[in-house]
């Protein structure tokens, strides 16, 4: 294959056309937990230095007329999202999480956050958080509003309780300069270019995120229960791209929500396909070391006139947010009673290969989250009973042999 980068402005206009005109999946907020949040996919197009730009004074265009723009279809135009490393991020219970100024990875998320009782709507929410943490103003005339991706649902507890419901908007930056950013001094912003996360050469770098099993399965004031859950569920595993970075010392790793929300952007670059077929590329290797950690349970279509361009090599799943434990037998009682979440997973590749254009209705992301916590939470009561059985079994037969010499 060949080591020439790919333009994927080609692949940006397809997921923006088709967002604009795909209603998402919205989700009500039920009585006993009306708390929402949303956050902002902020993309630009950064020209070539030697391009011959527009004059400030020149009207907006609208999305169809942007990607006809010479600067922006110039071969060496890239394309970038926008993620924020934040000093002290807020994690999904609301509380603000300690970072050890000498760990050597740094997450990343989008600008965005809760929705104030005043806001007009999840789009007013990820206007004013955006403008209050990193000084961009999406409602100015170098901003476009494109639409919104399928509501997200927060949980805790492996998902029995509902903490707040998450909405994504995406936004393109229409000019190619805009006013320079001022966020606070606890946010660092990073600007991705696009084809490092959607490019099969070379195909993004996948690592993990390793949690406390006990963080999500104990409360917090309990010390003792704490570490018996450590002891005997381990460690959560969660998959992570390895972002490009060369501002900052830490590594960059874009993981949960955040990635939920890329690869949903992601899966609209995808073309609809009349056959349910996947057929795959002998020329790559999608369980090298450069490919997702996770099982290739779904694969996204081949993208034939985008050379290059391979989605399964990117993320086998639009699941590939799931977490592995550090336990073997936790893992293989998950894919024992994991049958339902392979059907919803398979019925999700079917909604992306044919453009999901008769499933709207179908929160599948919410489905596929339900359905995996449902086999992980029938896991660990079979790990925790069999765990238990064994240090009966295996004090009773000490005692027997003390007794016994």
């Amino acid at each position: 294959m060949s080591d020439k980068p790919v333009s994927v402005i080609p692949l940006l206009s397809r997921a923006l056309h088709r967002i604009r005109s795909t209603p998402p999946r919205i989700i009500a907020s039920p009585p006993t937990q009306p708390r929402r949040a949303a956050v902002a996919i902020v993309i630009r197009v950064v020209p070539p230095p030697d391009a011959n730009l527009p004059s400030t004074s020149t009207a907006a265009p609208a999305l169809s007329e942007f990607f006809q723009l010479d600067w922006v279809n110039d071969p060496n135009a890239r394309a970038e999202v926008l993620f924020l490393q934040r000093d002290n991020p807020i994690s999904d219970d609301g509380s603000v999480a300690k970072v050890n100024p000498q760990a050597k990875e740094a997450h990343v998320a989008f600008p965005g956050g809760r929705t104030d009782p005043d806001d007009e709507g999840g789009a007013y929410t990820a206007l004013r958080q955006t403008w209050e943490e990193i000084g961009i103003d999406l409602a100015e005339r170098d901003y476009m509003c494109i639409g919104q991706l399928d509501d997200r649902e927060i949980t805790t507890s492996l998902g029995k309780r509902l903490l707040m419901i998450l909405s994504p908007f995406v936004f393109l930056q229409v000019s190619p300069r805009a006013p320079s950013p001022d966020p606070v001094p606890s946010t660092t912003l990073h600007w991705i270019p696009l084809a490092s996360l959607v490019s099969a050469n070379p195909a993004p770098r996948w690592s993990t995120v390793t949690v406390d099993a006990a963080s999500r399965l104990a409360p917090k004031h309990s010390t003792a229960l704490r570490l018996l859950v450590r002891i005997l569920i381990g460690s959560m595993e969660f998959p992570a791209i390895v972002l490009e970075n060369k501002s900052t010392p830490h590594v960059l790793k874009l993981w949960g929500l955040s990635l939920g929300m890329t690869l949903d952007l992601m899966s609209y670059m995808v073309l609809p396909t009349p056959s349910s077929k996947n057929e795959v590329d002998p020329e790559i290797n999608i369980d090298s070391g450069r490919s997702s950690p996770l099982s290739p349970v779904m694969y996204l279509p081949y993208q034939s006139e985008v050379p290059g361009m391979r989605m399964e090599v990117v993320a086998p799943s639009l699941a590939s947010v799931f977490p592995r434990f550090s336990y073997p037998d936790v893992n293989f009682w998950i894919w024992v009673f994991g049958k339902r979440y392979r059907e919803v997973i398979r019925g999700w590749e079917a909604s992306v290969r044919s453009g999901g254009a008769n499933d709207r209705r179908i929160n599948w992301s919410g489905s596929a989250l339900s359905t995996f916590y449902a086999a992980i939470r029938k896991a660990l009561v079979v790990v925790i009973v069999a765990r238990a059985l064994g240090l009966l079994f295996g004090f009773a037969f000490a005692g027997w042999w003390l007794f016994a010499a």
